[in-house]
């Protein structure tokens, strides 16, 4: 299996990007890898790599789009960058899957302009795995699109539920629409509309899921239009960052919950690890022709090397196809 590596993209890039990939080789002896890149750069990072060394190809990608500059044209312009080679080569089959860690407009514009749409797919979107207390669900869309049409979200669905199925290993995962209430004659324009056409949709609608229950296990897929999922998005990776801030500082507080802290570490590891992002790695962009996984701007290694690996089980899971097949029985 070969996936196209962005060694530029993200803020610790390349360092972090290499070591990140390295950590993938070291764990998957089947794994091969093309790291695009301005080869000056990236090539220094690669002499501790003597023992995957020979599974990495360099592709000297000399241009850089960063997050100051226009993603369309960028990539338009920008045909030396890594994010375009390496739409280009999952596009052309020399690769597949493609993961980068860079600008995410950048990653959507060339998975629609560079490597293309499934057919039948209106638009593209972006779904994190987020932590629910028993495991994770699938947040669809968290950005790609703002503005929405009701066919939009009953697709998110259809991407939403062949990802679960072909990643996860659900054999029948749960699709519910994010409103401000269970009801079905309850929302704005988008959500009424849309509840009747999931009803009738090829996949198991559970029906309305309010912020409130978003972590309550109700769903496997939520589906949101791009400004709603991305405000739900944020607000949690806030919230989880202040609960564990406002833990540690209780626990430091007096020597009773220092004593308590000490007795209970094993346990707020486990939940640390439960709710932190870089166990997943990134965010699959459903609904183009190749297996895309968007890492999170600020990964560390281990972060970037679990984005590769959730670019694997894309592969493996056949998502693409499972996606295409979908589309072609609406």
């Amino acid at each position: 299996m070969k996936i196209y590596i962005d060694a530029m993209g993200g803020d610790n890039a390349p360092q972090v990007i290499v070591e990140g990939t390295l950590e993938a080789l070291r764990g998957d002896p089947e794994l091969q890898v093309t790291l695009g890149g301005p080869a000056a750069q990236v090539e220094p990072l690669l002499a501790s790599a003597q023992d995957v060394r020979d599974r990495i190809t360099l592709d000297d990608a000399p241009e850089v789009i960063t997050n100051h500059e226009s993603p369309v044209m960028g990539v338009r312009k920008k045909t030396g960058s890594a994010t375009v080679k390496g739409m280009l080569a999952l596009r052309e089959g020399s690769c597949e899957g493609f993961v980068s860690a860079g600008s995410t407009g950048a990653v959507l514009a060339g998975g629609m302009f560079r490597l293309g749409r499934i057919p039948g797919i209106e638009r593209p979107a972006l779904a994190p795995l987020l932590p629910n207390g028993k495991g994770h669900f699938l947040l669809i869309d968290c950005g790609a699109n703002v503005d929405c049409k009701p066919e939009y979200l009953v697709q998110f669905g259809m991407m939403g539920e062949a990802y679960m199925r072909g990643v996860m290993g659900l054999e029948k995962p749960r699709v519910g629409l994010i409103n401000i209430g269970a009801e079905a004659e309850k929302g704005n324009a988008l959500v009424k509309a849309t509840y009747p056409l999931m009803e009738q949709a090829p996949y198991h609608f559970v029906g309305n899921v309010e912020a409130r229950d978003i972590t309550a296990d109700q769903a496997d897929v939520l589906v949101a239009d791009g400004f709603s999922g991305n405000l739900v998005l944020k607000f949690m990776e806030g919230v989880a960052g202040t609960l564990m801030g406002i833990i540690k500082q209780e626990l430091m507080a007096d020597t009773r919950g220092k004593v308590a802290g000490l007795i209970g570490k094993p346990a707020f590891r486990r939940v640390k690890k439960l709710m932190d992002y870089t166990e997943v790695g990134g965010a699959p962009l459903l609904g183009v022709q190749g297996a895309v996984v968007k890492a999170h701007g600020s990964s560390n290694a281990h972060a970037f090397a679990c984005a590769i690996g959730q670019c694997q089980k894309m592969i493996r899971g056949k998502v693409v196809e499972t996606i295409a097949a979908g589309v072609s029985r609406e």
